[in-house]
């Protein structure tokens, strides 16, 4: 029996997908919901799950090819390809016409050739990663993959060479001496290549590019004092680990621009055509990095919620964006976005609205730093960062602009929260 897939439908305004990449290969043997092929849409990247156990035996939609929803894009079949059926002379066997794909628990023979394998996982990664790795010039089989698949990610890499790095630090000194210094790639060792953009890249693109049309940008950046949330960070630390948290500042930041948005709320608003959309919910996307690009997923009447449950949301959300969980709706609806470079050091930032939105924050780098206290002129360390506001002048003046950032900030130095 053969079972057309087709092309999703991830969501009620999509129309149409792109094949991004094609997790298995004709003649591949694949379960029922495991990953099948991975699409891209104008919302949402996402991995298409095998509706039933079986053979591949077409691929009818070629990586990289855009097509219309319900567009059959393989065929799979219950039956192996070339098994004998009905009756035949039991003295004779028929190979099958194809091999089924190995399951990850069937170990591999011990004088099986690792070459081709090798090459099978470093084509299956992505340009990114491709990238990483040859300049890290580490081997990709050494590398422990936590994606779909078994499949390397940027984090991976990063994560192998972190430990690679541990691992050198931690020999002694006589046996460090011996080893040859790493050479760094330079210019002229690096070669020159020519990759097309990911759909994502190009969605990414465009939607900047837009944004910077239509909307008039301005940039505002205070500076708060977090030494507060910090005490109180590391007194919660070890309620939120037993519940399998791990509780950053993020969360508080969040809170505390739920509240400067119910004090300001022309920035919790959307510009459409000619008309001003005010918000009665804090719909807040949350920016996270993923292997190709940025993804906004978004946490839902934020100012509702209590530090645990966004703590708890946010966790949520990037897990699945990075494993391609996500649902379309919960990349739309966003009615103000916070950004987080500042977990790689950024300080400030001025980040692109996000269309329709008027407003969006960059969360810089929380580091301690010196400086004067004003109610006593005293010198003190405090943990600061930089909060850089965003906003469509073509709605927000600066007077509104720096009143939400004064709550904001406001909430964060008196560390007044909802924790539970």
């Amino acid at each position: 029996m053969a079972v057309e897939v087709k092309m999703p439908q991830m969501g009620e305004s999509i129309t149409e997908g792109t094949v991004v990449r094609w997790l298995v290969a004709k003649g591949d043997r694949i379960e029922r919901d495991a990953p099948l092929l991975e699409i891209s849409t104008d919302k949402v990247d996402s991995e298409v799950p095998s509706p039933q156990a079986g053979w591949v035996t077409q691929i009818l939609v070629q990586e990289g090819d855009t097509v219309p929803v319900d567009t059959p894009v393989c065929i799979l079949t219950v039956e192996e390809p070339g098994a004998e059926t009905g009756d035949s002379d039991s003295s004779t066997s028929t190979e099958p016409a194809v091999k089924p794909v190995a399951k990850k628990e069937s170990p591999a023979p011990a004088d099986e050739k690792k070459a081709p394998a090798k090459r099978d996982r470093a084509e299956r990664l992505s340009p990114a990663v491709r990238r990483l790795v040859r300049e890290h010039g580490v081997d990709v089989s050494q590398i422990r993959g936590t994606g779909e698949g078994g499949r390397v990610s940027r984090n991976d890499v990063l994560a192998y060479v972190e430990r690679l790095g541990g691992a050198s630090a931690g020999t002694s000194s006589a046996a460090s001496s011996k080893k040859a210094p790493v050479e760094r790639p330079t210019l002229a060792s690096l070669e020159d290549r020519v990759e097309s953009m990911s759909v994502m890249r190009r969605k990414i693109a465009e939607h900047m590019i837009e944004s910077r049309r239509t909307s008039a940008h301005v940039s505002t950046i205070h500076e708060a004092d977090f030494t507060e949330v910090r005490k109180l960070r590391d007194r919660l630390r070890p309620d939120f680990q037993k519940r399998g948290l791990k509780l950053t500042y993020l969360p508080f930041l969040a809170q505390a621009i739920a509240r400067g948005l119910a004090a300001t709320p022309e920035l919790n608003a959307s510009i459409v055509d000619d008309e001003i959309h005010y918000h009665g919910d804090v719909n807040l996307g949350v920016a996270v990095s993923i292997e190709d690009g940025l993804i906004v997923p978004v946490l839902r009447r934020a100012q509702d919620l209590s530090i645990f449950e966004i703590a708890d949301g946010i966790r949520d959300l990037a897990e699945r964006a990075r494993s391609k969980k996500l649902q379309p709706d919960e990349v739309q609806g966003g009615t103000f976005t916070l950004t987080n470079p500042g977990v790689f050091g950024t300080l400030i930032g001025t980040p692109i609205i996000a269309q329709p939105q008027v407003g969006i924050l960059c969360f810089g780098a929380v580091q301690k730093r010196v400086v004067v206290l004003e109610e006593s002129d005293a010198i003190a360390i405090r943990s600061m960062s930089y909060l850089s506001l965003t906003f469509d002048h073509r709605l927000i003046d600066g007077a509104a602009a720096d009143r939400f950032l004064q709550t904001a900030c406001h909430t964060i130095e008196s560390a007044d929260f909802t924790i539970r």
